[in-house]
C-alpha cells in the first residue's frame, strides 16, 4: 500500500495556499447513516492511516477531505509501526467533545500538516467523545491521559485548527530559522 500524501500548510519553505485553506476549513458532517460517498470517505482515511509509520493520528482533511472522520492509534504509541489490525486503532465519525476532566497539561506536539515543528499545546487530561464509529453505530468514549491528548488533537483538525494556533513555544531546527522566524513573525 503506497504512502498517502499529506497536505501541509508549508513545504520547502513556501506556504501552500490552496493545501491552507482546507486545512483552515471546518470540516463537514458525514451523513448518517453512512452513503456510499461516505464510506468510501472513511476507508480511504483508513487505508492512508494504516500505510504509515509515523503518525499517532490522522484527520481527514489532512489528506484532502473534508469531511469530519479522524483514526487515531490506541496503542503502542512509542512504536513507529503500521497498525495491523481494527484493534489498534479507533475510528471517530462527527465527533463532540462532551466533556473535559482533570487538569490541563502542557506537552511539546508536532503535527504532519505542520512539518518540521513541535509546538507546547495545553490539552485536558481526560475527555469524553460521542461519535459514530467506522460502520455507523453511535458510541461513547472515555481517553485519558496520552490518548485524550491525541483524540483533541485530531479533533482540532476537523474545525481547522492546528498546533500553531495554540500560541506555545515553537521549536524548530536551526537551519529553518529564516523560513519560521517570517512565517511565525518573531525574533530571533
Amino acid at each position: 500500500m503506497a504512502k498517502s500524501r499529506t497536505w501541509t500548510l508549508w513545504k520547502d519553505d513556501k506556504v501552500n495556499e490552496e493545501e491552507s485553506k482546507l486545512l483552515r476549513k471546518p470540516a463537514e458532517e458525514v451523513p448518517v447513516p453512512f452513503d456510499a460517498e461516505a464510506k468510501k470517505d472513511i476507508k480511504t482515511l483508513i487505508d492512508a492511516f494504516c500505510s504509515r509509520d509515523d503518525a499517532l493520528g490522522l484527520a481527514a482533511p489532512q489528506i484532502g477531505i473534508s469531511k469530519r472522520i479522524v483514526i487515531f492509534k490506541n496503542k503502542n504509541f512509542g512504536e513507529k509501526t503500521r497498525v495491523k489490525n481494527s484493534s489498534e486503532y479507533d475510528v471517530l465519525v462527527n465527533p463532540r467533545l462532551t466533556q473535559t476532566r482533570g487538569k490541563e497539561e502542557k506537552m511539546n506536539e508536532g503535527c504532519l500538516s505542520c512539518p518540521d515543528i513541535s509546538v507546547e499545546v495545553t490539552r485536558f487530561e481526560e475527555i469524553k467523545v460521542r461519535a459514530y464509529n467506522e460502520e455507523g453505530r453511535k458510541i461513547s468514549k472515555r481517553y485519558t491521559g496520552f490518548l485524550a491528548r491525541i483524540v483533541q488533537h485530531e479533533l482540532d483538525h476537523l474545525e481547522g485548527r492546528l498546533v500553531i494556533d495554540h500560541g506555545g513555544a515553537v521549536s524548530f531546527p536551526r537551519e529553518k530559522e529564516a523560513f519560521f522566524s517570517r512565517l511565525f513573525k518573531f525574533e530571533s
